[in-house]
């Protein structure tokens, strides 16, 4: 699929860049990753931590593509357009945003941010979508997906080229609207730059990825360029939990500046509230919706109060952008949510077996009290947390793992290149804290088949940190591991 023809002097007038070269050459394209170049191509050179992307320009060359951005000098000997800027990674939002035309723009674009349920609430809002009689586009920590085909993630929230070309080929298959995730880090790297957002939503605000914003300050700033204006235009409404103390202090900014803000809350007074809510294991959760334009019951197939907040601010998302109530309650009946978040494993043994991608204190906290909420036995939590990422949490973890746990087997997560024995041992100074009932095992397999092998009837069983992920990382090697898989394979054992 190509861009929308633009020749490489018009380009370098709309990015204020200084241009070597040739100044005629037509992009059809723009990429970051020389794998993609090809004809028209204009690749953009990135200096990351780990790969320099300008080790990459004579490749790019041979395959064909119209020139370079970049923030250095034109090389000695270099052919074609160069295009020196600078900040690449702004320009790569503004050079995509102008080769495809300003997709966001035709279409009805949703940003949802916050720590917990961003891939939940993006499902929910892309059904209901979908319920209102729209073909929709949705991007995903799991899936990218256009109507009904979809592909895997790469990333939560891919690069802006990526982003900007997914959504011209939404709207050239047919498709009115489109939901994203909009992480932090996304947002920090200018990957959301220059897109235009109808509406965005804040979730909540933990603690998560201090090692990359090093305070939680940094963390809630790079989350409010979602709705302040500094990616561009701000969206035409934000959509924010006002249950959660950092979500009330955006409302006060947004609304100070005359932005349009739409509340949702479980607590307190707010646009959208639910009342009357019921949980269960077997049947899901009930509540009855509360809005401006009038109340309804609600039946989800989502097990827990945390879904609750997910499925209050897809709710407002499709009210917003105006669509009725009864689609509303049709699309929440039905959506059964994003893999790995509260996922029942099947099972015969008289007692539950969750899998959930709880992997912040906040998360796990929320994931523990839904799961003591619903037991009628013991809860037994397998655990751990990710090497070579915020180390902060891992003893919080441990302590609300400890507090709400009956049993807690601490065992890897994705280790990376940690020694996964030193991470367990800081997790179980949390769990120590909390006088809690505890074993390691450093071996994640054999932490789950022996949290199933000690469940009796009535017994929750808690798998919590990796959700709908279907691989394990140690060292620098991937090897192919999913909970869902392993706890299937635990209870068939438990037959034999």
């Amino acid at each position: 699929m190509s861009g929308h023809l633009i020749d490489t002097k018009t380009l370098a007038e709309k990015l204020g860049a200084e241009l070597y070269g040739t100044e005629s050459a037509e992009v059809n394209d723009v990429t970051h990753d020389s794998r993609q170049a090809r004809r028209g191509s204009l690749f953009v050179a990135i200096q990351g931590e780990t790969v320099d992307g300008h080790r990459f320009v004579d490749d790019v060359v041979r395959r064909g593509a119209a020139g370079v951005i970049s923030e250095l000098d034109k090389p000695e000997g270099f052919e074609g357009s160069w295009l020196k800027v600078p900040d690449a990674r702004t320009a790569l939002a503004q050079a995509a945003k102008a080769v495809h035309g300003d997709p966001s723009s035709e279409i009805e674009l949703v940003g949802i941010t916050g720590t917990n349920g961003k891939t939940t609430t993006t499902y929910l809002a892309f059904a209901l979508l979908e319920a209102a009689g729209k073909k929709a586009a949705m991007l995903t920590t799991v899936e990218y997906r256009i109507g009904a085909e979809s592909e895997p993630a790469v990333r939560t929230t891919p690069e802006a080229s990526d982003t900007q070309r997914f959504l011209r080929d939404a709207l050239d298959r047919g498709c009115e609207a489109g939901v994203m995730e909009a992480s932090s880090q996304a947002i920090d790297l200018h990957r959301c730059d220059g897109l235009d957002f109808r509406a965005a939503v804040f979730t909540n605000l933990t603690r998560d990825h201090l090692d990359y914003h090093l305070t939680m300050e940094n963390y809630f700033d790079a989350k409010k360029k979602l709705f302040d204006g500094r990616l561009g235009k701000p969206p035409e409404c934000s959509i924010v939990n006002v249950d959660d103390e950092w979500g009330r202090g955006l409302v006060s900014e947004l609304s100070a500046k005359g932005q349009k803000v739409v509340t949702f809350s479980q607590k307190t007074e707010a646009d959208l509230t639910a009342e009357k809510i019921e949980v269960s294991l077997l049947e899901g959760t009930r509540f009855e919706l509360r809005t401006p334009a009038g109340n309804v019951p609600i039946t989800s197939p989502l097990i827990g109060r945390p879904h609750v907040y997910n499925m209050l601010s897809a709710a407002a998302v499709a009210l917003e952008l105006g669509h009725d109530l009864d689609s509303v309650v049709s699309g929440l009946s039905r959506c059964v949510g994003a893999p790995g978040r509260f996922e029942s494993v099947p099972s015969d043994a008289g007692f539950a077996v969750i899998v959930d991608y709880a992997h912040t204190d906040d998360a796990l906290l929320n994931t523990l009290r839904t799961a003591k909420e619903l037991a009628k036995g013991r809860i037994i939590t397998v655990m751990g947390c990710g090497g070579d990422r915020d180390k902060s949490k891992r003893a919080p973890m441990g302590k609300i793992a400890g507090d709400l746990s009956d049993l807690v087997i601490v065992t890897s997560d994705n280790p990376r290149t940690e020694d996964p024995v030193k991470i367990i041992r800081e997790i179980e100074k949390g769990v120590q804290e909390a006088g809690g009932n505890y074993i390691a095992c450093t071996d994640r397999l054999e932490a789950i088949h022996l949290a199933v092998s000690k469940a009796k009837p009535e017994d929750v069983v808690i798998i919590a940190g990796k959700g709908h992920e279907t691989y394990q990382i140690i060292g620098n090697d991937k090897f192919h591991f999913d909970d869902r898989e392993i706890a299937a394979e635990a209870l068939e054992a438990l037959e034999d």
